[in-house]
């Protein structure tokens, strides 16, 4: 037995490591000096896990100070470089896999066959895809585009970026803003999540392991109000990359434009699912299930608005219901569960929230309760479906964040496309058909960063991730990432300035007064 009040040795076989203190700074772990704690829950049994001293303004000013002296040196590799030391780090976050899907499950209540199969093996392919990247930065080859003057387009780092991770990818969002913000030269002072820190602590200290200096990587673990914002209003910093919701972006924003720095936001989603009447209907009700469910719906990609053409509409509902109700809740670490608690009981209650008005106005079909006995002590929620919400209505409009699907009925193509579209958001939506021209009209008009075709949510480094609209802007992954987070100089040769002395007559005329 383990005492109450602190997690089982075996969900958290490593809890030694964090004792130096939830800062990671200049290659050491350190502690917050702000005079406020924080802890660490467990949200599948509601006990602490890690409780630690949160990050102040002299804190972000020490990991900032890193940051900026490191910053010459790394900018200064050679790409090859800076390549190697990545290609080091995706072989230790390799060797050290099994340890972080479990502090990812720990800490989110993530399923461990989600964090073992999906979150660590994406952040070492992500790290392996940046190593190969770093050497081959986008640019423009140089020529002679001005008569006598050649030309060319320098790529260059950005200097320190300011990140700030949210808690339901802790992990893999520190991933996507390390990785090509240093693959590309700069440094980084990331602050992560207070409820999800620990793998981004393991992450910085698997850079320092691989051999990436001092100072390029650092953490900073505090409140948005006392370490955020001060890490965005920082001179020093040059960049924001910023991932949460629209509200905070939106303050994100308004924070560094003061300073003018440059900005990167990946905000919130509500992604429509839009099943046309040629769809395959067990496909389709398998995609929604697992779109809309994936990391218990705390995904701004997953699946909430369910447009059906009305020819399989109710067949949609009856099949989606009967395998939500098959998903199996459970102790993340159980090799059965599907799906595990949400992130708090307060994001729970929250989601209960929406669930509990929509019974005024909408049908909800299964789900729409807690689930008792067992796990009545963690944030657990069932698995819920919500049908024939007015379009207008806050279930449909509003982000949710939890395991929650909408389903509306659409008559032609056209208003399942507009319907589609009806929302401020546009970070991903899937349509479903057998016909290659009316999903490809689909692909074309449906207003958002990432439309599937017949499947919902998978992602590859490959490719960008990033939305439209009320979204945020920028891109995630792949080589557009590095837009982000480089800036372009132009460099312009004159090939006949040391042989012309007259050049000043071209522009100011021949005055006898010079």
């Amino acid at each position: 037995m383990h005492h109450p009040g602190t997690a089982a040795p075996e969900r958290f076989p490593a809890r030694e490591r964090f004792a130096a203190g939830a800062q990671y700074v200049a290659g050491r772990p350190a502690k917050g000096t702000s005079g406020r704690t924080h802890s660490v829950v467990d949200p599948a049994t509601g006990e602490d896990v890690y409780t630690y001293e949160l990050a102040g303004p002299k804190d972000v000013d020490a990991a900032v100070a890193a940051a900026r002296a490191a910053f010459p040196a790394w900018s200064a590799a050679t790409p090859g470089e800076r390549s190697d030391a990545l290609h080091r780090l995706a072989a230790v976050l390799a060797d050290r896999a099994e340890e972080f899907a479990r502090a990812e499950s720990l800490q989110c209540g993530k399923p461990l066959k989600l964090t073992r199969e999906f979150d660590v093996p994406g952040t070492v392919d992500n790290a392996a895809f940046f190593a190969g990247a770093a050497r081959h930065l986008p640019g423009q080859s140089a020529g002679e585009y001005s008569g006598d003057h050649t030309s060319y387009v320098r790529r260059e780092p950005i200097g320190v970026v300011g990140s700030i991770a949210p808690w339901n990818y802790p992990l893999q969002m520190a991933a996507w803003k390390i990785l090509p913000a240093v693959a590309a030269g700069n440094t980084v002072v990331l602050k992560p999540a207070e409820l999800t820190p620990l793998t981004s602590l393991m992450f910085a200290e698997a850079a320092t392991a691989a051999g990436i200096p001092d100072g390029v990587v650092n953490i900073v673990t505090g409140t948005g109000a006392q370490a955020g914002e001060h890490l965005v209003g920082h001179p020093d910093v040059a960049m924001v990359s910023f991932t949460g919701s629209t509200a905070v972006g939106k303050r994100v924003a308004g924070i560094a434009t003061a300073t003018v720095k440059r900005l990167h936001l990946e905000l919130g989603g509500k992604a429509p699912f839009v099943v046309f009447d040629d769809a395959d209907l067990d496909a389709a009700a398998n995609g929604a299930v697992a779109g809309a469910l994936i990391n218990t719906g705390q995904d701004c990609t997953a699946a909430t608005r369910a447009y059906v053409q009305r020819p399989l509409y109710e067949a949609f509902v009856e099949r989606t219901a009967a395998l939500m109700e098959s998903v199996r809740l459970g102790d993340p670490f159980a090799p059965g569960t599907d799906l595990g608690p949400l992130v708090t009981h307060a994001q729970r209650d929250r989601v209960a929230g929406f669930v509990d008005r929509a019974r005024g106005y909408a049908r909800v079909v299964t789900g729409g309760a807690a689930p008792l006995g067992d796990l009545a002590n963690g944030a657990y929620y069932r698995p819920t479906l919500v049908a024939d919400a007015p379009q207008d209505s806050e279930v449909v409009q509003s982000e949710i964040f939890g395991p929650v699907l909408v389903v509306l009925p659409f008559d032609s193509d056209d208003a399942g496309i507009r319907l589609a579209n009806d929302t401020p958001y546009g970070l991903a939506a899937s349509a479903w058909s057998r016909d290659v021209y009316r999903a490809n009209r689909a692909t074309r008009e449906i207003k958002a960063g990432c439309v599937w075709v017949n499947d919902h949510i998978p992602i590859i480094s490959e490719m960008p991730h990033g939305g439209y609209r009320q979204s945020g802007f920028g891109k995630d992954m792949s080589s557009y990432s590095f837009e982000e987070y480089t800036q372009v100089k132009h460099v312009m040769f004159d090939n006949t300035a040391v042989a012309r002395k007259d050049w000043h007559r071209t522009i100011f005329g021949d005055r006898q007064d010079r």
